[in-house]
């Protein structure tokens, strides 16, 4: 395709910062080619009308690419092997999911031989580095546009100017900045840009309508979790998307995540993420009964360090790929069933059941019985571990 100066691609989400996107590049002279990377978070009737809003607002074409699988494989396994947990408490919702757009836009870009690309990131978070940095690796020679950063508008600014050019964004609508994918969604408000407020009930996209308990079995296999009670699945995908039907009624998996920024501010944000909740915490007890200690700590240490290069945009460092070598390798006897009762805003993990289960080994029951050793064992044990002390440590207690 011959390279055209006037046409860019835009990383296209149908939300209120991309669409002032397409109008005010379109008015600008570009041919805007919107794009969306699909992981999860649009059925068919969405992607629909940011068909039609696209075009409406001036796009020249319009393409939604459907990722999901693609996303899981190269992502979301990794942090649930990981068991990650941005400050023991965010799962990447967001994070995960820009950068994986981000290296998907940049392929369509270099597909379509266009002159720039272009997104929506404001000036004040962390989804412009990624997508700028993911940028810079893959296709330093394409031009990168960012209208909300450059000009630095407010929500109510992009409001104005779409009603002005014709197009109606409710002030509802733009009252809540709403992300959904298959690892959770996030919401930013107002009351996120406080350190104190809690996001009201109507700005969660799920609303509550299950109080009564219930008990739900998680199959893994290799770490993937494949089965939910009785149902097996043919991918993790649909155990994940089937396990988020059950548990989100309950209002399971809301929080609001307080972290450092990669432009080194703090940030706040609202998600609500129940089935990657309760598999990473599900996952991570059947670890716990299956790994060893060294391959327990080293696997936390490593996956802490993947979480927080994945959520700075680090995605693309080649030690990237070492780390989920290792992690993967971890997974080899992470088979079997986890126990969990879900009940209206939490839920409790009861145990499990595996065929690598060590506590089912039976060399002893731990404040119970012991066969693998004897009394006189443990003393002579004792005796040379407490060798290495020096005296010194005796005045240090006394």
């Amino acid at each position: 395709m011959k390279n055209q100066n006037n046409s860019l691609v835009l990383a296209y989400s149908g939300g209120l910062d991309t669409s002032y996107c397409i109008k005010y590049l379109s008015l600008e002279g570009w041919n805007v080619h919107a794009v969306s990377i699909n992981t999860g978070g649009f059925d068919k009737e969405e992607i629909h009308k940011m068909e039609q809003q696209a075009y409406t607002l001036g796009a020249t074409s319009f393409q939604c690419i459907d990722a999901v699988e693609s996303y899981y494989e190269k992502y979301i396994r990794f942090l649930i092997y990981g068991n990650v947990l941005r400050n023991n408490t965010y799962p990447l919702c967001v994070s995960a999911e820009r950068m994986f757009q981000a290296v998907e836009i940049a392929k369509v870009a270099q597909q379509l031989n266009v002159n720039a690309i272009a997104h929506g990131s404001t000036g004040a978070g962390n989804d412009q580095v990624r997508f700028d940095l993911a940028f810079n690796v893959l296709c330093p020679e394409i031009k990168i546009i960012t209208p909300i950063r450059d000009q630095q508008l407010s929500r109510q600014e992009e409001v104005d100017f779409l009603k002005h050019h014709g197009f109606e964004w409710t002030t509802q609508k733009a009252k809540y900045s709403i992300n959904k994918g298959i690892w959770g969604t996030s919401v930013g408000g107002a009351e996120t840009l406080t350190s104190h407020q809690y996001l009201p009930e109507e700005a969660w996209p799920t609303p509550i309508d299950k109080t009564e308990e219930t008990k739900v079995r998680l199959h893994f296999l290799k770490g993937e979790l494949v089965g939910v009670n009785e149902q097996v699945f043919d991918h993790p995908l649909s155990a994940i998307q089937y396990l988020q039907s059950i548990a989100a009624p309950y209002g399971i998996g809301r929080d609001i995540h307080v972290g450092d920024t990669i432009i080194g501010i703090k940030g706040r944000v609202g998600f609500e993420a129940a089935a990657p909740l309760i598999i990473l915490k599900a996952h991570h007890l059947l670890e716990k009964h299956i790994l060893g200690k060294w391959q327990a700590y080293w696997k936390e240490q490593l996956a802490n360090w993947y979480g927080m290069m994945l959520h700075e945009g680090q995605y693309l460092d080649p030690v990237m790929r070492n780390i989920e070598g290792f992690l993967e390798n971890t997974q080899q006897q992470i088979t079997g069933e986890v126990f969990v009762k879900l009940y209206p805003h939490r839920f409790e993990l009861q145990g499990i059941h595996s065929d690598f289960d060590k506590m089912q080994q039976q060399k002893g029951q731990y404040g119970e019985m012991n066969e693998g050793w004897t009394g006189e064992d443990v003393k002579g044990f004792t005796k040379i571990l407490a060798n290495h002390f020096s005296s010194p440590v005796k005045e240090l207690v006394s």
